[in-house]
């Protein structure tokens, strides 16, 4: 069974990175959110953001 739950990039307005409480950018592709200053991508899983640091992977 597939999940179909997509995420509404209007959450952002109410998302900030947990570890630098800056601003997040969605990528669709990846379904990720990504944080420039932290260095971080944070997974979006059935549609809902897991916006914990150790869940997040880094970007180079």
């Amino acid at each position: 069974m597939t999940d179909t739950r997509a995420f509404d990039p209007k959450m952002l307005e109410a998302l900030v990175c947990p570890q630098t409480h800056g601003p997040l950018t969605y990528d669709a592709e990846s379904q990720e959110l990504m944080s420039k200053a932290a260095h971080l991508a944070y997974p979006i899983r059935g549609g809902i953001p897991v916006m914990l640091v150790d869940e997040a992977r880094e970007l180079d």
